[in-house]
Protein backbone atom coordinates (compact mmCIF):
# COMPACT_ATOMS: atom_id res chain seq x y z
CA UNK A 1 0.00 0.00 0.00
CA UNK A 2 1.03 3.43 -0.91
CA UNK A 3 -0.06 6.51 1.48
CA UNK A 4 -1.25 9.77 0.05
CA UNK A 5 -2.15 13.21 1.05
CA UNK A 6 -6.02 12.31 0.64
CA UNK A 7 -6.37 9.17 -0.88
CA UNK A 8 -3.95 6.11 -2.63
CA UNK A 9 -4.33 3.33 -4.85
CA UNK A 10 -3.05 0.14 -4.13
CA UNK A 11 -0.59 -1.77 -6.90
CA UNK A 12 -1.01 -4.68 -5.63
CA UNK A 13 -4.64 -5.35 -5.73
CA UNK A 14 -5.32 -3.25 -8.67
CA UNK A 15 -6.03 -4.13 -12.19
CA UNK A 16 -7.42 -7.39 -14.46
CA UNK A 17 -4.81 -10.05 -12.29
CA UNK A 18 -5.22 -11.14 -8.93
CA UNK A 19 -4.32 -9.42 -6.33
CA UNK A 20 -18.19 34.97 4.49
CA UNK A 21 -19.44 36.52 6.51
CA UNK A 22 -20.57 35.62 10.44
CA UNK A 23 -24.37 34.98 10.97
CA UNK A 24 -26.45 36.37 13.10
CA UNK A 25 -27.46 34.01 15.42
CA UNK A 26 -31.24 33.48 14.48
CA UNK A 27 -30.19 32.42 10.48
CA UNK A 28 -28.19 29.85 12.34
CA UNK A 29 -31.01 28.63 13.98
CA UNK A 30 -33.42 28.93 11.33
CA UNK A 31 -31.21 27.29 9.01
CA UNK A 32 -29.87 24.43 11.19
CA UNK A 33 -32.61 24.40 14.03
CA UNK A 34 -29.75 23.31 15.85
CA UNK A 35 -27.61 25.09 18.82
CA UNK A 36 -24.58 22.68 18.25
CA UNK A 37 -24.18 23.79 15.45
CA UNK A 38 -23.96 27.81 16.95
CA UNK A 39 -21.05 26.37 18.86
CA UNK A 40 -19.06 24.30 15.83
CA UNK A 41 -19.81 21.25 16.96
CA UNK A 42 -20.57 20.17 13.67
CA UNK A 43 -22.32 16.49 14.79
CA UNK A 44 -22.53 15.33 10.85
CA UNK A 45 -18.57 15.78 10.77
CA UNK A 46 -17.94 14.32 13.80
CA UNK A 47 -20.24 11.71 13.08
CA UNK A 48 -17.95 10.96 10.00
CA UNK A 49 -14.40 10.69 11.49
CA UNK A 50 -15.81 8.65 14.02
CA UNK A 51 -17.58 5.72 11.73
CA UNK A 52 -13.33 6.40 9.54
CA UNK A 53 -12.06 5.31 12.82
CA UNK A 54 -14.21 2.45 13.07
CA UNK A 55 -13.84 1.05 9.91
CA UNK A 56 -10.10 1.64 9.78
CA UNK A 57 -10.05 -0.46 13.30
CA UNK A 58 -12.03 -3.41 10.97
CA UNK A 59 -9.02 -3.30 8.60
CA UNK A 60 -6.73 -4.19 11.17
CA UNK A 61 -9.08 -6.87 12.50
CA UNK A 62 -9.72 -8.58 8.73
CA UNK A 63 -5.98 -8.50 8.06
CA UNK A 64 -4.89 -5.14 7.26
CA UNK A 65 -1.94 -3.68 8.82
CA UNK A 66 -1.65 -0.14 10.93
CA UNK A 67 1.11 1.40 8.79
CA UNK A 68 -0.19 -0.25 4.83
CA UNK A 69 -3.94 -0.80 5.59
CA UNK A 70 -5.12 -3.25 3.49
CA UNK A 71 -6.73 -7.02 4.29
CA UNK A 72 -9.70 -8.33 3.38
CA UNK A 73 -12.01 -5.43 3.78
CA UNK A 74 -10.55 -3.57 1.48
CA UNK A 75 -10.73 -6.28 -1.56
CA UNK A 76 -14.45 -6.98 -0.73
CA UNK A 77 -15.63 -2.70 -0.21
CA UNK A 78 -12.53 -0.66 -2.16
CA UNK A 79 -13.61 1.35 -5.62
CA UNK A 80 -12.58 -0.80 -8.66
CA UNK A 81 -14.40 -1.02 -11.72
CA UNK A 82 -13.21 -4.31 -12.58
CA UNK A 83 -10.66 -6.83 -10.72
CA UNK A 84 -10.26 -10.38 -9.81
CA UNK A 85 -8.84 -11.83 -6.94
CA UNK A 86 -7.65 -16.01 -7.02
CA UNK A 87 -9.07 -17.63 -3.65
CA UNK A 88 -7.54 -21.20 -4.22
CA UNK A 89 -7.90 -22.59 -8.33
CA UNK A 90 -11.04 -20.22 -7.93
CA UNK A 91 -10.99 -16.83 -9.35
CA UNK A 92 -13.75 -14.51 -8.29
CA UNK A 93 -14.69 -11.27 -10.61
CA UNK A 94 -15.16 -7.99 -8.84
CA UNK A 95 -16.21 -4.42 -8.92
CA UNK A 96 -18.98 -2.14 -9.70
CA UNK A 97 -19.24 -3.48 -13.06
CA UNK A 98 -20.13 -6.61 -11.76
CA UNK A 99 -22.72 -5.10 -9.86
CA UNK A 100 -21.00 -4.27 -6.39
CA UNK A 101 -22.43 -1.01 -6.68
CA UNK A 102 -21.95 -0.01 -2.90
CA UNK A 103 -17.81 0.33 -3.19
CA UNK A 104 -18.90 3.68 -4.66
CA UNK A 105 -19.17 5.05 -1.32
CA UNK A 106 -17.85 2.30 1.00
CA UNK A 107 -14.25 2.63 -0.84
CA UNK A 108 -14.20 6.39 1.11
CA UNK A 109 -14.23 4.93 4.31
CA UNK A 110 -11.46 2.60 3.71
CA UNK A 111 -7.60 4.03 4.25
CA UNK A 112 -3.91 3.21 3.46
CA UNK A 113 -2.63 3.09 7.19
CA UNK A 114 -2.94 5.41 10.33
CA UNK A 115 -1.11 8.29 8.42
CA UNK A 116 -3.48 8.09 5.63
CA UNK A 117 -6.75 8.20 8.28
CA UNK A 118 -5.18 10.83 10.12
CA UNK A 119 -4.00 13.19 7.60
CA UNK A 120 -7.85 12.68 5.72
CA UNK A 121 -9.90 13.16 9.40
CA UNK A 122 -7.54 16.48 9.90
CA UNK A 123 -8.42 17.88 6.84
CA UNK A 124 -12.19 16.52 7.31
CA UNK A 125 -12.45 18.28 10.14
CA UNK A 126 -10.26 21.91 9.66
CA UNK A 127 -13.09 22.43 6.55
CA UNK A 128 -15.80 20.42 7.03
CA UNK A 129 -16.95 21.54 10.48
CA UNK A 130 -16.92 25.23 9.34
CA UNK A 131 -19.13 24.27 6.06
CA UNK A 132 -21.18 22.41 8.28
CA UNK A 133 -21.99 25.27 10.52
CA UNK A 134 -23.01 27.74 8.17
CA UNK A 135 -24.85 25.37 5.37
CA UNK A 136 -26.40 22.99 7.80
CA UNK A 137 -25.86 19.33 8.56
CA UNK A 138 -28.33 17.90 5.93
CA UNK A 139 -27.35 20.13 3.42
CA UNK A 140 -23.58 19.44 4.87
CA UNK A 141 -24.04 15.74 4.19
CA UNK A 142 -25.33 16.37 0.46
CA UNK A 143 -22.39 18.03 -0.02
CA UNK A 144 -20.41 15.42 1.40
CA UNK A 145 -21.89 12.55 -0.84
CA UNK A 146 -21.86 14.13 -4.42
CA UNK A 147 -18.34 15.46 -4.01
CA UNK A 148 -17.19 11.37 -2.83
CA UNK A 149 -19.72 10.15 -5.79
CA UNK A 150 -18.00 12.52 -7.98
CA UNK A 151 -14.64 11.58 -6.92
CA UNK A 152 -15.89 7.91 -7.69
CA UNK A 153 -17.06 8.67 -11.23
CA UNK A 154 -13.47 10.39 -11.92
CA UNK A 155 -11.65 7.09 -10.93
CA UNK A 156 -14.12 5.35 -13.30
CA UNK A 157 -13.32 7.53 -15.86
CA UNK A 158 -9.27 7.51 -15.60
CA UNK A 159 -8.21 4.25 -14.18
CA UNK A 160 -11.25 1.72 -13.27
CA UNK A 161 -8.48 -1.02 -12.90
CA UNK A 162 -7.09 0.64 -9.70
CA UNK A 163 -8.20 -0.53 -6.55
CA UNK A 164 -8.45 2.69 -5.13
CA UNK A 165 -9.58 4.14 -1.46
CA UNK A 166 -9.68 6.97 1.03
CA UNK A 167 -11.60 10.68 1.45
CA UNK A 168 -10.20 11.60 -2.12
CA UNK A 169 -13.44 12.84 -3.60
CA UNK A 170 -15.47 14.39 -0.29
CA UNK A 171 -11.83 15.96 0.90
CA UNK A 172 -11.47 17.70 -2.43
CA UNK A 173 -14.98 18.11 -2.87
CA UNK A 174 -15.57 20.15 0.03
CA UNK A 175 -12.24 22.57 -0.98
CA UNK A 176 -13.93 22.94 -3.85
CA UNK A 177 -17.43 24.25 -2.69
CA UNK A 178 -15.63 26.41 -0.21
CA UNK A 179 -13.65 28.22 -2.75
CA UNK A 180 -16.64 28.58 -4.81
CA UNK A 181 -18.98 29.83 -1.79
CA UNK A 182 -16.43 32.24 -0.83
CA UNK A 183 -15.86 33.27 -4.32
CA UNK A 184 -19.27 34.10 -4.76
CA UNK A 185 -19.31 36.34 -1.42
CA UNK A 186 -16.41 38.54 -3.11
CA UNK A 187 -13.97 36.53 -0.22
CA UNK A 188 -10.50 35.93 -1.63
CA UNK A 189 -9.49 32.08 -1.20
CA UNK A 190 -5.97 33.11 -0.57
CA UNK A 191 -7.21 35.12 2.23
CA UNK A 192 -8.65 32.67 3.86
CA UNK A 193 -5.81 30.09 3.13
CA UNK A 194 -7.88 27.47 1.51
CA UNK A 195 -6.58 28.60 -1.85
CA UNK A 196 -3.28 27.68 -0.28
CA UNK A 197 -4.50 24.05 1.17
CA UNK A 198 -5.97 23.42 -1.86
CA UNK A 199 -2.73 24.48 -4.56
CA UNK A 200 -0.23 21.98 -1.95
CA UNK A 201 -3.44 18.82 -2.06
CA UNK A 202 -3.22 19.41 -5.74
CA UNK A 203 0.97 19.21 -6.31
CA UNK A 204 0.97 16.10 -4.55
CA UNK A 205 -1.79 14.49 -6.56
CA UNK A 206 0.43 15.05 -9.07
CA UNK A 207 4.12 14.76 -7.61
CA UNK A 208 3.46 11.34 -5.95
CA UNK A 209 3.22 8.09 -7.47
CA UNK A 210 0.31 5.81 -6.81
CA UNK A 211 -2.27 9.00 -6.15
CA UNK A 212 -5.95 8.82 -7.12
CA UNK A 213 -5.87 11.30 -9.84
CA UNK A 214 -9.25 11.25 -11.18
CA UNK A 215 -10.53 10.80 -7.52
CA UNK A 216 -8.83 14.26 -6.59
CA UNK A 217 -9.67 15.75 -9.54
CA UNK A 218 -13.48 14.56 -9.62
CA UNK A 219 -14.48 15.40 -6.14
CA UNK A 220 -12.60 18.66 -6.69
CA UNK A 221 -15.02 19.82 -9.49
CA UNK A 222 -17.94 18.06 -7.95
CA UNK A 223 -17.84 20.45 -5.09
CA UNK A 224 -16.89 23.39 -7.25
CA UNK A 225 -20.15 22.97 -8.74
CA UNK A 226 -22.48 22.29 -6.11
CA UNK A 227 -20.79 25.08 -3.97
CA UNK A 228 -21.72 27.41 -7.15
CA UNK A 229 -25.49 25.76 -7.61
CA UNK A 230 -26.18 25.90 -4.31
CA UNK A 231 -25.61 29.56 -3.66
CA UNK A 232 -26.99 30.47 -6.83
CA UNK A 233 -30.21 28.86 -5.43
CA UNK A 234 -30.11 30.85 -2.40
CA UNK A 235 -29.69 33.89 -4.62
CA UNK A 236 -32.36 33.24 -6.73
CA UNK A 237 -34.32 33.17 -3.52
CA UNK A 238 -35.67 29.61 -3.81
CA UNK A 239 -36.96 27.63 -1.12
CA UNK A 240 -33.77 26.42 0.99
CA UNK A 241 -35.37 22.78 0.69
CA UNK A 242 -34.65 23.33 -3.32
CA UNK A 243 -31.13 24.32 -2.95
CA UNK A 244 -30.65 20.97 0.13
CA UNK A 245 -32.46 19.22 -2.93
CA UNK A 246 -29.26 19.74 -5.74
CA UNK A 247 -26.76 17.87 -3.59
CA UNK A 248 -29.06 14.69 -3.77
CA UNK A 249 -29.60 14.66 -7.54
CA UNK A 250 -26.32 15.49 -8.10
CA UNK A 251 -25.20 12.30 -6.14
CA UNK A 252 -27.56 10.25 -8.17
CA UNK A 253 -26.78 11.24 -11.41
CA UNK A 254 -23.14 10.81 -10.71
CA UNK A 255 -23.70 7.35 -9.08
CA UNK A 256 -25.65 6.60 -12.06
CA UNK A 257 -22.54 7.63 -14.33
CA UNK A 258 -19.83 5.97 -12.35
CA UNK A 259 -22.14 2.67 -12.60
CA UNK A 260 -22.14 3.34 -16.62
CA UNK A 261 -18.18 3.82 -17.13
CA UNK A 262 -17.35 1.06 -14.83
CA UNK A 263 -18.65 -1.34 -17.65
CA UNK A 264 -16.58 0.66 -19.90
CA UNK A 265 -12.88 -1.05 -17.62
CA UNK A 266 -11.79 -2.25 -20.84
CA UNK A 267 -11.66 0.94 -22.30
CA UNK A 268 -12.04 3.86 -19.94
CA UNK A 269 -13.08 7.21 -21.43
CA UNK A 270 -10.42 9.36 -20.13
CA UNK A 271 -7.73 6.64 -19.43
Amino acid sequence: MNTASVGFHCPSCAGTTPIGRARRFRTVRRTTGRQDLEAGQAPVTRALIVVNAAVFMWTLITGGSMSAGGGDLTIDYGLVGYGRVRTGFLIDHLGVAEGEWWRIVTSAFLHGGIIHLAFNMFLLWMIGHQLERIQGPVRYLGLVLGSLTAGSLGVMLLDPLALTVGASGAVFGLMGATVALQIRRGISPWSTGIGSLLVVNLLFTFARPNISIGGHLGGLLGGLALGWAVDEADRRGLARTVGSAVPVVFTIGCAAATIWAAGRWWDPLLG
